[in-house]
């Protein structure tokens, strides 16, 4: 990859020297839906960036249940790696490419460096924790504050926004592990929503209205 092609996908990156010291250090992946790029427990060795596709973060409790996160979609990366890397403890996150995805890997122990060096990835960071944070609380104003049937209308939407299409490819289960509740309370959730005409259910896809979210904002 070039300069100039890492400039066109990260366009806040405009530093010459700081292009030219990620593309040195950092790595370029090209990953596969499905795959885990970090578990609990696991030490946190690099921080990834997304230049394409995807990646969901989550959490595991103590039984395996998993508490979605956040998406890091491309542009953005993991602001727990960040903290874990520094603080040099172990990742609290599950990370899984959710979508075919490339992404350039920055070594941790380069992290320091490039923030002493770069004012564009201090501010980069800095940027990331505050995005990061202001998109928990609103996950926590969500579960605290609204309505299972209004969490599963914006999940729908957020996805529509984020795989720029009107066909989202899930289980009813993945759905409600992401929204942390039961798959039979998103199976019906849904069917009132197909009741309605407002979406249309297949075997493992939802076919949406282009006006869902006029639709649900009325």
């Amino acid at each position: 990859m070039t300069q100039e092609e890492l400039k066109e996908a990260l366009p806040f990156f405009t530093d010459p020297g700081l292009l030219k010291q990620l593309l040195d250090k950092g790595q370029i992946m090209d990953l596969k839906a499905g795959k885990i790029l970090m578990e609990p427990g696991q030490f946190v060795k690099m921080v990834p960036i997304v230049l394409n596709g995807y990646i969901k973060i989550s959490r595991m409790d103590e039984e395996g249940r998993e508490l979605f996160l956040y998406f890091l979609d491309a542009g953005e990366t993991c602001a727990l790696s960040l903290t874990c890397c520094s603080a040099s403890k172990p990742s609290e996150i599950k990370a899984v490419v959710e979508e075919d995805a490339r992404i350039i890997a920055i070594p941790i122990n380069f992290i320091d460096q490039l923030s002493n060096d770069f004012k564009q990835w201090k501010d980069f960071v800095s940027n990331t924790y505050q995005s990061r944070f202001q998109e928990m609380l609103t996950a926590l104003d969500s579960v605290a504050f609204k309505r299972m049937d209004e969490r599963l209308m914006d999940y729908i939407v957020k996805k529509m926004k984020q795989l720029k299409t009107n066909e989202i490819s899930t289980t009813h289960q993945e759905i409600a592990n992401e929204l942390t509740t039961s798959r039979e309370v998103v199976s019906r959730l849904l069917k009132q929503l197909e009741k309605k005409k407002w979406i249309e259910l297949g075997r493992n896809v939802i076919y949406i209205r282009d006006d869902f979210e006029e639709l649900i904002s009325k």
